[in-house]
């Protein structure tokens, strides 16, 4: 299967079931555990803001992780650093189960996330090895079924694993599910690089590719764009499990409940834009994005600061920034990736890596104040989604739409 015989890959929903089970492994080892992290801080004898950098090492590892691997996946194909990345994963989230320490639960969740990294930037590869444009757009959008559902059930399950064992069961409960995946991989993903479209050389290659796709202007402020918006989810991921559970009181199993209704956001709002893209395309529908995520940043922010309506004014503001996110995200990428076919794992790296930086860098922030204030966490979900409006408004209003067709049909007909 290394030889990219592209009349091996799957059609339709198999497809979007096998790319969106390796795109999963963010969603999973970020947000299974997050109803854990109070019950983690009280058992290492940790402050809120340290339990939330083993989010911060998660993402570091996400981020560097997608800048190795997705080169790499250019030179060498799809399939080995995918095997690769899985399997530490599986070994990493082993070791996580067994830690004394916060410390040691940082290193390993930053080893945690460098694995899972080939999962997500390959399979966006993959994605582009396959489509172009508004077509990559829309299976981005398809896709966010099987991925939505990750930030919907992984709280949950998380819960329901708390109530049988501790959280260190929970990371026992993700080496079970990496070595499915794995398993998945071996068998069921082909080659979708053929040795006569990889990139040819070493080290160097590899930073004359990363210039060539970093010095495009256009690429950058897609991903930048993409950043800001995704750096804003990863405030509401931080701050959630602390806002909800000791501001307002709910319990392990009922944020998991309101933690997967705001995920259904996310997932309402890539169908939308799935249905709309070929018709309006990427452009108009990123700025639609862009602007709800903004309006519910504000008011999200304007209720945690006057204290306005309780968890009736703050649950709807999420949700409206999750739903935008359901635009952002498949355009933004779309976009970003269109002028580089050539190097689809480099550019998804790049992008992917961008946005994972910045969540590394403001998951902290929303705890800097103690575990029961939320006013940090709405001043980075509203800062941060402001910016991306500003920035989209320095960009093109128009994107072209015309691209080459698919090399497979169309998942959605």
């Amino acid at each position: 299967m290394d030889g990219g015989d592209l009349s091996h890959v799957p059609r339709g929903w198999r497809l979007v079931l096998i790319i969106g089970g390796l795109s999963i492994f963010g969603p999973l080892c970020i947000d299974m555990y997050l109803p854990s992290l109070p019950r983690i801080s009280r058992d290492l004898h940790a402050s809120a803001s340290a339990v939330q950098l083993t989010i911060t090492g998660c993402l570091i590892g996400i981020a560097i992780g997608q800048l190795l691997i997705g080169p790499i996946s250019d030179r060498q194909g799809r399939r080995r650093p995918l095997l690769v990345g899985i399997g530490a994963f599986v070994i990493s989230s082993l070791a996580c189960s067994l830690v004394s320490s916060v410390y040691q639960l940082d290193g390993l969740r930053f080893l945690q996330g460098l694995g899972g990294a080939a999962g997500i930037v390959i399979a966006r590869a993959i994605v582009r090895d396959l489509f172009e444009g508004p077509i990559a757009a829309r299976f981005f959008s398809t896709l966010m079924l099987v991925t939505g559902l990750g930030p919907i059930l992984a709280p949950q399950i998380g819960a329901e694993i708390l109530q049988v064992t501790s959280w260190r069961g929970i990371f026992l409960t993700l080496a079970v599910i990496a070595s499915v995946l794995f398993v998945t991989a071996l068998v069921k993903v082909p080659e979708t690089l053929p040795p006569e479209r990889r990139r040819a050389g070493g080290l160097r290659s590899t930073l004359r590719s990363m210039s060539t796709v970093g010095s495009d202007r256009s690429f950058i402020g897609y991903a930048l764009v993409g950043s800001l918006g995704f750096g804003a989810i990863f405030a509401y991921i931080a701050g959630s499990p602390f806002l909800l559970q000791d501001i307002y009181g709910l319990s392990p199993q009922v944020f998991g409940l309101a933690f997967a209704m705001n995920a259904g956001g996310l997932v309402l709002g890539a169908q939308v834009n799935g249905h709309f893209v070929r018709r309006l395309g990427s452009g108009p529908l990123l700025t639609f994005g862009l602007i709800v995520m903004a309006v519910g940043g504000l008011v999200f922010l304007g209720a945690v600061c006057t204290h306005w309506g309780g968890l009736v004014a703050v649950l709807p503001s999420l949700f409206a920034v999750l739903f935008g996110l359901g635009f952002l995200n498949p355009n933004a990428m779309a976009l970003a990736m269109q002028n580089h076919p050539e190097s689809a794992g480099t550019a998804s790296a790049l992008f992917g890596s961008a946005q994972f930086l910045l969540g590394a860098a403001v998951a902290p922030l929303v705890g800097v104040a103690g575990d029961h204030n939320a006013i940090p966490m709405g001043i980075v979900i509203a800062g941060l989604t402001m910016g991306a409006v500003a920035v989209r408004l320095m960009l093109p209003g128009t994107e072209p739409s015309a691209v080459a067709p698919p090399i497979v049909e169309p998942v959605v007909k």
